[in-house]
C-alpha cells in the first residue's frame, strides 16, 4: 500500500500551543519546553475520530502539524472554527518530511507511537528514504493507519491502541471528546479493537469478516498472510471468513 501524502502547517502566536492543548487527545506541554513530537487525535464532541497528527516542536521556530493530506482540509475548517479570537495563525510549511529506519540523521526525532516506526525528519527538502516495507511494520505491531483503520466519525481512539501508541494522555484535562473517552476507559470494558489476524488468501481493505454467519469485524492492511482487523471480541474465534479468505487470531 502506498503511504499517504503528508500536509505540513506552522502554528504561531502566543495562544498556539495553549489552543491545540484544549482540543486533541494528548499532552503538549513537553513541546514548551524544547523539541519533540507528539502523536494526537482531534475527536468530535461525542468521542469518534476526526483525525490524527503529530504536533512538532523543531529546535527553532513555530509548531510544526504533521498530517495525511486527505484529512487535511476538513481539519482545518475544523481548527479554524475552534479558533475563535486565540491568538493563532495557521499557515503552510514550507518543509517537507522524511522517514526511515535505522541511525537518524541530524536533527530527527524518533515516531512517538513505537521504535519499530523509526524516525521522523523536518527540513527543506526530502531526505533520501531507503525502501521499508511500513505495512509489515504496522501489521506486526497493530499500528493503525489514517484512513485506513482509522476511520473519520467511526473509529474509537481506544479501540484502535491510542493508548498503547501513546496517543492519549488521562491526566492532561479536558480536550473535545475527553469525556467519552474516558469514560470507555475507566467505567467500560473494550469490547471491540484492533487485533493482528492470520489470513489465507486475501480480500479488500474494508472487507466485512464473519463468524459463524454473523459479523464480527473488518479485514484491513494485509502483509505476509498477516494483517490488521477491527474485531468483536466476543465474536473473535478461529473459524472466521472474509470474502474468500480465512481469517483466525495470530498470536
Amino acid at each position: 500500500m502506498t503511504q499517504t501524502a503528508r500536509t505540513l502547517w506552522t502554528l504561531s502566536g502566543k495562544d498556539a500551543l495553549t489552543f491545540l492543548q484544549g482540543l486533541v487527545s494528548n499532552d503538549l506541554r513537553p513541546l514548551e519546553t524544547g523539541p519533540g513530537i507528539v502523536w494526537a487525535a482531534l475527536l468530535s464532541p461525542q468521542g469518534k475520530y476526526l483525525a490524527d497528527f503529530f504536533v512538532v516542536r523543531l529546535a527553532s521556530g513555530p509548531l510544526l502539524i504533521d498530517i495525511a493530506a486527505p484529512l487535511a482540509a476538513d481539519t482545518l475548517r475544523r481548527l479554524t472554527l475552534y479558533r475563535l479570537r486565540a491568538d493563532v495563525q495557521i499557515q503552510p510549511a514550507s518543509l517537507t518530511v522524511s522517514r526511515g529506519l535505522g541511525t537518524p540523521p541530524a536533527d530527527a526525532l524518533p515516531d512517538p507511537r513505537h521504535p519499530a516506526l523509526g524516525w521522523r525528519h523536518y527540513g527543506t527538502d526530502a531526505l533520501p528514504e531507503a525502501p521499508v516495507d511500513w505495512d509489515a511494520i504496522r501489521v506486526r505491531h497493530v499500528i493503525p493507519e489514517s484512513g485506513v483503520e482509522l476511520v473519520p466519525d467511526e473509529t474509537y481512539i481506544l479501540e484502535a491502541g491510542f493508548e498503547r501508541l501513546h496517543g492519549v494522555d488521562f491526566r492532561k484535562g479536558c480536550y473535545v471528546g475527553q469525556e467519552v473517552t474516558a469514560r470507555m476507559k475507566h467505567k467500560t470494558e473494550l469490547r471491540k479493537g484492533l487485533v493482528r489476524v492470520a489470513v489465507e488468501g486475501t480480500a479488500p481493505v474494508g472487507t466485512e469478516i464473519l463468524a459463524d454467519g454473523k459479523p464480527a469485524g473488518t479485514l484491513f492492511t494485509q502483509s505476509g498472510g498477516k494483517a490488521i482487523a477491527h474485531l468483536r471480541f466476543d465474536r473473535a474465534g478461529q473459524a472466521m471468513q472474509a470474502a474468500s479468505a480465512r481469517v483466525q487470531l495470530d498470536d
